[in-house]
């Protein structure tokens, strides 16, 4: 066999690779797609005949700890804080961890509420940084559910520890002190916690919504806008498919691999059994999910992680996209690192579902797609370098890519309006379609260069934490 005939059948094994696992991907987005549509309507019919008011009011219901770290977040704090403390549950209280921020957080939330020191046992069953200026309580009765920490910085996990340490109810929230909570967020998180009989649940998380451009006033939400920054709005794409399209069919498939670090909730017992969360990741809110699910396979014990489809918690989204490549980048290094340290999971039938579809999913269309479609954009520059680019064939794979990408994007958008529909006002789902077409382009390549910058900081520049998150603050005019 000459060379020429040996280059040929390499390239053909490279094109059927490729064709392979983009086949692969299509397959696997379109089942996910069909599970998430199919529990969603379940979930609605279902829970169309609960009465939330029943768990609000119960004694039975269980004692919930809300914990929301802060760090420099003078801008929202006051008004976020009044948001928590909205909330409508029957027990449950708001432990605020100021984590060495080196603004006026603190002192806002002293005169805002009214803070005085006090001495506060603290089981520390959890290693974290000291505690720098104490543990504050208010001295009015209307803010007895609040209880701020002040403490040396350690980062965002080593002071939602320090909420582990403190919280004496059974049951943890853990969220982005710069959320906005909806009232009846508690009460639709526990649900799960309560209904299952046969197995334990020992996490829950909701869908998160972004709050650009809204309205908020007294931490509530008043109106909701659609955003007018271009960024803003196709990363609003990019959370319906992420939480109506993905996690609603993974929770279904019991295998849901991550709770979002702005809302979820947590088996406080089970989370410290696991030690934690772990502060040698930036990913923290993902590696402690597969830690205490690793924990409940090994113990051969029955669990889930459920998912909720309602919009419960609203967050602030990047508006810049130095700060939006940052935000990538972070995830990216999460992802890496808790693949990384669990990697003894992957393709192993020991840990069913999560060992055997969960993680090999992560692995392959998450962790390497990145990698993946670089190598890729190689091949095809050699292709183009060597002349035997095969015009026909590139623009039917381009149109095939683009399109289901839309395609895609546009079931996750008909799902959210034919069920929760948020964006209510007029033009709003034309805006929405129109933003599914140039999405690919516009966002894409910004999502694929965080991914490889996040692969090489990763490996290349270990220093790097979390990067710097800027926030304009949410709206309350």
């Amino acid at each position: 066999m000459d060379t020429s005939n040996v280059a040929y059948y390499i390239l053909l094994v490279i094109h059927f690779l490729f064709l392979g696992y983009s086949f692969l991907v299509l397959v696997c987005y379109g089942i996910l797609a069909v599970y998430s549509r199919k529990e969603t309507i379940s979930y609605l019919r279902k829970n169309s005949f609960v009465n939330y008011k029943d768990i609000l009011s119960s004694r039975l219901a269980p004692g919930i700890s809300i914990i929301a770290p802060a760090y420099n977040e003078s801008l929202n704090i006051v008004e976020n804080v009044r948001s928590l403390l909205s909330t409508h549950y029957a027990d449950y209280d708001v432990i605020i961890v100021n984590d060495g921020s080196t603004d006026d957080s603190l002192e806002k939330l002293i005169k805002a509420y009214n803070l005085e020191k006090v001495q506060y046992l603290i089981n520390e069953r959890i290693k974290t940084k000291p505690i720098r200026a104490g543990v504050f309580k208010s001295k009015n009765p209307a803010f007895e559910r609040l209880i701020v920490v002040d403490k040396e910085n350690g980062g965002k996990a080593d002071a939602l520890n320090v909420g582990l340490n403190i919280s004496k109810n059974d049951y943890v929230a853990c969220i982005d002190v710069d959320c906005l909570l909806m009232e009846d967020s508690l009460q639709k998180m526990i649900k799960p916690f309560l209904e299952y009989t046969d197995r334990k649940v020992i996490a829950s998380g909701g869908v998160i919504r972004i709050a650009n451009s809204c309205i908020i006033k007294n931490g509530k939400l008043i109106d909701i806008n659609y955003p007018k920054v271009t960024l803003v709005r196709l990363q609003i794409l990019e959370y319906l498919r992420s939480f109506l399209l993905g996690r609603m069919a993974w929770s279904k498939l019991n295998g849901l691999l991550v709770i979002s670090g702005a809302f979820g909730m947590f088996d406080k017992n089970i989370a410290i059994k696991v030690g934690g969360y772990s502060t040698e990741t930036v990913g923290e809110d993902m590696e402690i999910v597969v830690r205490m699910r690793r924990y409940m396979e090994e113990q051969n014990k029955k669990y889930k992680v459920a998912y909720i489809p309602d919009p419960l918690c609203w967050t602030e989204a990047p508006e810049s996209y130095k700060t939006f490549i940052s935000q990538r980048n972070r995830w990216t290094r999460g992802t890496i690192e808790t693949l990384k340290t669990h990697r003894v999971i992957g393709f192993n039938p020991k840990y069913r579902v999560l060992g055997m579809l969960s993680f090999p999913y992560w692995f392959l269309f998450e962790r390497m797609a990145p990698i993946i479609e670089v190598l890729g954009i190689i091949y095809f520059t050699v292709l183009l370098f060597i002349g035997s680019v095969h015009w026909n064939y590139v623009l039917g794979f381009f149109l095939a890519a683009y399109f289901s990408s839309v395609i895609y994007t546009l079931l996750a958008i008909f799902s959210e309006e034919f069920s929760f529909h948020q964006y209510k006002k007029k033009g709003v789902g034309f805006q929405l379609i129109k933003s599914a077409f140039i999405e690919p382009f516009l966002l894409h390549p910004v999502v694929l260069y965080a991914a490889l910058k996040g692969n090489k900081d990763y490996y290349f520049n270990k220093k790097l934490k979390w990067g710097k998150m800027t926030r304009k603050g949410l709206s309350n005019k």
